[in-house]
């Protein structure tokens, strides 16, 4: 039964990790991201309109949505705690209902979002800025993320490959060693897809500052590349629980995954506010030897 306990407490500190703390670090993040911004700047973006109330609603939003998610999954852990009781349960089903459940406990930021996207649409005036100071410096992956865990998520594919194919001389039932590889691959292919685009694609927002541009690109490159490291991780140990006949440490695993996902989502909310004397506007002081005269 030590397998069922240990979900236990790792489910609990799923719901509290992903429906307590994480909203109220997202919270924070959100008004320090605001608070940031000089009001003039805000009235430019959005004239007319009463930014910090609109945000507010909508962080209450949030946070009774948490709320609402946080008692499902008291309620939840409950039906759980009845049932891996049972001598004969399966962690099928636990890992059906968990994995379930994590999706339940993305859909408040999903949501909020969408009403920002929508707000924004609404009330964002479609002007271009000004001439501003763009500075250019040629920034690569090595730049956000060290050559040692680069090379540790390059390196974890290709044990993994090597796992599965060791695996696949004597494998269990319903092994699906091809499958996997394939589906681990695309798993690398799409996050580096993003990592490429946030280094190399077109800057989406016009309105976004180069220092707070160079934040988003090393935040979304450092969780891209965990992501793989996790992934990888993950999956190894589930097919190693399953060689080592620990099928039902399955779910305390799952569990430990997302939570290790959430926490990747967050580093960047973890990190001191940007003030606003770097964002590289305005003055020819601030513009460095590289930085060149472009029009927005």
């Amino acid at each position: 039964m030590i397998e069922a306990y240990a979900f236990f407490a790792m489910f609990v500190i799923q719901i509290v990790a992903m429906s307590g703390l994480y909203p109220a670090w997202f919270t924070r993040y959100a008004r320090r991201q605001t608070a940031s911004l000089p009001a003039e700047r805000l009235a430019q973006l959005y004239p007319g309109v009463d930014v910090g109330r609109v945000q507010e609603r909508f962080l209450t939003r949030y946070r009774a949505m948490n709320i609402g998610v946080a008692v499902l999954g008291v309620l939840l852990l409950g039906w759980l705690f009845n049932y891996m009781q049972r001598p004969d349960w399966e962690d099928g089903p636990v890992e059906a209902l968990v994995c379930g459940y994590f999706l339940v406990q993305v859909l408040p930021i999903g949501l909020i979002a969408w009403l920002a996207v929508r707000f924004n649409n609404v009330y964002k005036p479609a002007l271009l800025e000004g001439k501003r100071k763009a500075v250019l410096q040629r920034r690569g992956l090595f730049d956000f993320v060290s050559p040692s865990v680069v090379g540790l998520a390059i390196l974890g594919y290709f044990l993994f490959v090597a796992f599965v194919i060791y695996i696949l001389r004597d494998p269990f039932p319903g092994f699906a060693g091809p499958v996997s590889i394939g589906g681990m691959t695309l798993v690398y292919v799409l996050q580096g897809a993003v990592v490429y685009a946030m280094l190399y694609g077109k800057k989406p927002n016009p309105f976004e500052t180069h220092a707070g541009r160079v934040r988003t690109i090393g935040l979304v490159v450092k969780s891209s590349v965990y992501t793989c490291i996790a992934c990888v991780a993950f999956v190894s140990l589930n097919f190693t629980l399953v060689l080592l006949e620990l099928q039902r440490w399955e779910p305390f695993a799952l569990s430990v995954f997302f939570v290790i996902t959430a926490l990747l989502s967050v580093m960047g909310m973890m990190s001191p506010p940007r003030s606003s004397d770097d964002d590289g506007l305005d003055t020819e002081e601030r513009t460095t030897p590289e930085a060149r005269d472009l029009p927005a």
